[in-house]
């Protein structure tokens, strides 16, 4: 029970990162179903009656931008890119803060780094 929420938070965390780096890219029906759907939580019931369609026409928008939003991803890496990146930043913040612990040059640049992640 455990692992189908455990994979169903992380289908759910993997489309919501993909929106915010090719959702400029659906048209705007696609955008608003996946929004109200991941971002805003809404039922396949509560979107049909917002746009007055099928429960069915609905599932199969969702599931189609779905599988548009992961054809980008595999053509331009831009989500698999994001991810490495902030991976070697973690890593190399460990190593500054382990072995670099009193170069405060080289902490004061990695707090700055680190501040730019948060945002």
């Amino acid at each position: 029970m455990e692992t189908d929420f455990n994979a169903k938070l992380a289908k759910d965390n993997r489309i919501n990162a993909l929106f915010d780096f090719y959702g400029s890219l659906l048209t705007p029906k696609q955008a608003d179903y996946i929004r109200q759907y991941y971002a805003d939580d809404l039922s396949l019931g509560e979107i049909s009656e917002n746009f007055n369609v099928s429960r069915q026409a609905v599932y199969d928008n969702i599931r189609r931008t779905e599988l548009t939003l992961e054809r980008y991803e595999e053509r331009m890496g831009l989500y698999q890119k994001f991810v490495a990146r902030n991976q070697l930043i973690d890593q190399l913040a460990q190593v500054v803060h382990t072995k670099h612990a009193d170069d405060g040059q080289l902490n004061e640049l990695m707090n700055r780094l680190e501040k730019l992640e948060e945002n």
